[in-house]
């Protein structure tokens, strides 16, 4: 990875969602702009808020699609990120929760 790159995967699939409720919405429906969760895979040395297996919330109609092994990423640049999950250890070993 270079410079201040992100490689991601998606959590989410491609296809039908369910709602909160436990109503089936088929991919087919037109839903206002949304943003997606990914794992983060690999990122590159310049990248400082970002460490691999974070969540990051990122806009999907911002992004490069690569494959890679027949394993579909997600390609993004580190001030494309709108938001990380992450459990962190601080320097006594307990979790400092998540950060968004």
């Amino acid at each position: 990875m270079l410079h201040d790159r992100v490689l991601v995967r998606s959590d989410d699939a491609a296809g039908d969602r369910k709602s909160t409720g436990g109503i089936l919405i088929p991919a087919t429906a037109q839903v206002g702009r949304r943003l997606s969760w990914a794992r983060v895979v690999a990122v590159g040395q310049n990248v400082r808020t970002v460490e691999v297996g974070d969540r990051v919330l990122y806009d999907p109609e911002d992004r490069a699609e690569v494959e890679v092994r027949a394993t579909a990423y997600v390609l993004l640049r580190e001030r494309d990120i709108h938001a990380v999950a992450a459990e962190r250890l601080g320097e006594s070993g307990e979790a400092t929760g998540l950060y968004l």
